[in-house]
């Protein structure tokens, strides 16, 4: 799965010069929460509904949190911007620009890194600088809640074809030692036991055996490591 299949597309936009109740308006008529900026179909910002948070037309231009006291010691004074924020009537006045971009072809796993990452919730999707679409974190949610239901309920596999595909995943996991553990599956129900060094590999293994299709139930009989040290 890509940026192409999860994108929401054509890109509600505006220009540097539309007005601040134009992009107000927009985003309530599209329920969305933010817009990008395009200048010459090129992205040059965003507008999101935080921008729109602290403005005099409401009497909000003062509810920024208050700055360090060390603030101006470095040169930061936030008040001009702060205050053009807050009273700018256009969008060039009021966007940040710093925007996050993918290709088409970005992976969904660095799409989900890049909103973590960086603290987003808005990626634009370029094609060669031009803008083709627009993701959001919501889009990630869905394209989940629609692969669940996509799937079919799960078949009912036979027991060694569930162990071979368990086995094979727990094996590419660091925390799976194959050496202190063992597994069985009876008509798709897994068994394991040995020695574990913690819980949290108790959930982790179970979590494994609950991905596979034809697992009905998971018993992990392992005892931990510091538990069987002290009974021998």
């Amino acid at each position: 799965m890509n940026a192409r299949e999860l994108m929401k597309s054509p890109v509600i936009s505006v220009a540097p010069s539309t007005p601040v109740h134009e992009i107000a308006e927009l985003l309530l008529e599209h329920h969305i929460g933010g817009v990008p900026v395009l200048e010459n179909d090129r992205v040059v910002g965003l507008v999101n509904e935080y921008e729109l948070l602290r403005r005099c037309e409401i009497g909000t231009e003062r509810s920024a949190p208050p700055a360090p006291w060390w603030a101006p010691l470095r040169g930061h004074a936030s008040a001009p911007i702060d205050y053009v924020k807050s009273h700018a009537q256009h969008a060039q006045d009021i966007m940040t620009h710093e925007v996050t971009t993918v290709s088409e072809d970005t992976p969904v796993q660095e799409i989900a890194v890049a909103f973590t990452a960086r603290k987003v919730r808005r990626i634009m999707v370029l094609r060669e600088a031009q803008l083709v679409g627009i993701l959001t974190r919501a889009d990630l949610v869905e394209a989940l809640a629609r692969q669940s239901a996509d799937e079919p309920a799960a078949a009912s596999h036979a027991d060694e074809w569930i162990e071979t595909r368990l086995l094979a995943e727990l094996d590419r996991q660091s925390w799976w030692r194959s050496s202190q553990s063992t597994l069985m599956v009876h008509k798709g129900v897994v068994e394991f036991s040995g020695l574990i060094e913690s819980e949290d590999e108790r959930q982790a293994a179970r979590v494994a055996a609950e991905n596979v299709p034809g697992v009905r139930a998971v018993n992990d009989n392992r005892v931990l490591w510091t538990t069987w040290a002290m009974m021998n």
